[in-house]
């Protein structure tokens, strides 16, 4: 399917089970010309595409865009740029095409700072971005617990910096989602405790797939490290 102008579109495939994709999505990626996903550098995995796979066409090419897995910024800029480039140059032929992303695309995503790259060269270029299911909402959803209510507060963070952001956050939330926990999950826990938030927290690992895990008890995070896919839901009330 070829445009004069083409479009590139967005889309969030969801946490990780492909019946959680969203209708639109499925609809626009059995159209598109070309299917983009992010991989890691050192590999062209790409868990995004495994999802969404059952839904791309056979004879649809998918392009597999290399970013570095490091916090150098000069770095990850470059190539944040140079895909950038790549995505523009096709759909600047009249291509339509997906960048597809786990999650949703707006929400810790990789698309989101390749969005911003190509509005920076191309503000003018077509651009649609189609929301998905958030882990944390999957999360929720699996463990049957409102993430918010009334009128509590809720905190959703990364947990690169361990349970800081907790500890230096004054009022403290009711509620908080700790995004990528795996690394310092420990220090999470501990942090959750001193804010006598650990006894109504709960990890969950790979949410939604065959090897998903559910952790009703953090403190176990102390003495062993959880897999990489691993989000924590914490409350002050039960």
């Amino acid at each position: 399917m070829m445009t004069a102008t083409g479009k590139l579109y967005g889309i969030g495939v969801g946490p990780g089970d492909p019946e959680l994709i969203p209708l639109k999505a499925v609809r626009i990626l059995g159209g598109v010309d070309v299917v983009f996903a992010a991989s890691s550098s050192k590999n062209t995995y790409s868990m995004a595409v495994d999802i969404a796979r059952n839904h791309i066409p056979e004879n649809t090419p998918i392009i597999k865009l290399p970013f570095p897995m490091t916090r150098d910024k000069i770095e990850t800029e470059k190539a944040w740029r140079e895909n950038a480039q790549t995505i523009i140059a096709h759909v600047s032929a009249g291509k339509q095409a997906a960048f597809i992303t786990l999650g949703d695309p707006m929400t810790y995503s990789t698309y989101g700072y390749v969005l911003k790259s190509i509005l920076a060269i191309r503000p003018d270029l077509p651009i649609e971005t189609v929301p998905g299911i958030t882990s944390y909402q999957a999360c929720a959803s699996r463990l049957n617990t409102p993430l918010v209510e009334g009128e509590e507060s809720l905190l959703i963070t990364s947990g690169v910096k361990g349970g800081d952001r907790l500890r230096n956050t004054s009022p403290r939330p009711e509620n908080i989602v700790f995004l990528k926990a795996y690394r310092n999950a420990a220090d999470i826990s501990l942090a959750l405790e001193e804010s006598n938030m650990v006894d109504n927290s709960v990890g969950i690992s790979c949410c939604s797939l065959p090897q998903e895990e559910i952790i009703r008890d953090i403190r176990a995070f102390k003495d062993r490290k959880p897999g990489y896919w691993t989000i924590i839901i914490a409350k002050q009330n039960p």
